[in-house]
């Protein structure tokens, strides 16, 4: 949108993504977020790698997990972040941009001891924000029952608290402002952008700063054609864990083989393990699908949970049922069961008989599948991808502030 708009758009990648945006048009600069490998890699196969590693620990609750993965993430982030920021200083005083746009997840002191405009992207469930009256992020409890949040922030304070700090000093050493509170990323006092549509959203108790402004969703128009397999008579479901969920090998098999016995179809986002497990017979897919144009050809969505998954259903009015792994799935599949679009499921600990059930309900509920038609007919009319091309050329060109 930026592009069409007649701005220049250059992509900071990290190596192993080189050409990937050259190839849609853009100009990319490089950098590398650790030590480069022995061997060459594959785009993203660190993260791959660790998913596969600590995939054992995705079964212990929410609460466990900030031990063994959310502690973990966090430390490989910052060790990355560290890695890079000299890079990042020579790219941005190469190109001297009118602004930055940054995705999740943590703090890099080179934009912000740059001086340049830049704009945060908030790609992950609101939570991040955290507010008194909400779960904490990375919980996946209920909002309206309130007797785990105290257990669950001490243990995040037990965990994280002291990586944050040395990481927030460090900041400061670069010439970046200190964290606030218990945060990895600042607020950016020119934008910041949420994705996440007012249907699942929360009522917080503290207001967001007026630099604060929600996409609603941001579903992109660039993946190629796909053609659906005839209708049967048969529901056709979308089933996707993400690049990164897909590739815990042993929970793919068991889905498979649980929804290879429901008399509906699926359409099957394979995951980089594709070649490791065989298909059922009610099933198609690929190792990697165009999502957003599958999505209009099906029922309904079997996800992870994942922000880009959960807005994009939403988008174009399905139902889901949400198998929450890791980071802030567990927070987006309690969103989407607690406000009624979809239901969310124990990934480790499921039956057939749950499964099935669910199943029936998100193909058969009509009010369900009325509310979730509603909701995706509000936001397809008005694209989020449009309101972010606004937003950001609205700082790139004044350099000033875009409140509400």
């Amino acid at each position: 949108m930026l592009r069409r708009r007649g701005h220049r758009v250059i992509f900071i990648v990290e190596e192993s993504f080189a050409g990937t945006l050259e190839a849609k048009g853009f100009e990319e600069r490089l950098m590398r977020l650790g030590p480069p490998p022995e061997v060459p890699e594959a785009p993203g196969q660190f993260w791959k790698d660790f998913v596969r590693d600590t995939a054992p620990v995705f079964r212990a609750s929410t609460q466990d997990q900030l031990q063994g993965f959310i502690a973990p993430t966090w430390q490989a982030l910052v060790d990355g972040a560290r890695y890079v920021d000299d890079r990042l200083t020579e790219i941005i005083a190469e190109i001297t941009p009118d602004i930055v746009v940054e995705d999740n997840v943590c703090a890099f002191p080179a934009l912000l001891s740059s001086g340049r405009p830049w704009a945060r992207i908030m790609s992950c469930n609101p939570l991040e924000l955290r507010d008194p009256a909400l779960p904490p992020v990375f919980s996946g409890l209920p909002t309206g029952e309130r007797s785990q949040w105290a257990a669950f922030d001490a243990e995040y304070e037990r965990q994280i608290g002291p990586l944050q700090r040395e990481f927030s000093a460090w900041c400061a050493e670069r010439g970046a402002p200190p964290l606030p509170g218990i945060e990895m990323i600042h607020e950016s006092p020119w934008l910041n952008i949420a994705l996440f549509p007012d249907e699942l959203g929360y009522d917080r108790q503290e207001a967001l700063a007026p630099t604060w402004h929600t996409l609603q969703t941001c579903v992109r128009s660039t993946d190629e054609p796909w053609t659906p397999p005839e209708r049967d008579g048969r529901a056709l479901i979308y089933l996707s864990l993400g690049s990164l969920g897909s590739a815990d090998l042993e929970l793919m098999q068991r889905l498979v083989s649980l929804l290879g016995r429901t008399p509906y179809r699926y359409i099957v986002s394979a995951g980089p393990r594709h070649d490791e497990y065989t298909l059922a017979d009610n099933m198609t897919g690929a190792e990697f699908l165009p999502q957003t144009s599958v999505l209009p050809h099906v029922d309904a969505v079997i996800t992870h949970g994942g922000n880009n998954t959960v807005t994009e259903a939403m988008w174009f009015g399905l139902p889901m049922i949400v198998l929450p792994i890791f980071w802030d799935q567990h927070d987006n599949a309690q969103r989407v069961h607690e406000c009624g679009h979809g239901i969310r499921l124990p990934t480790y600990s499921l039956t057939a008989e749950a499964l099935t059930t669910a199943l029936d309900r998100v193909l058969g509920d009509s009010a369900l599948r009325a509310r979730a038609a509603a909701a995706g007919e509000r936001l397809r009319a008005h694209p989020g991808t449009v309101r972010a091309a606004e937003l950001i050329e609205r700082v790139a060109v004044s350099g000033e502030p875009v409140t509400r």
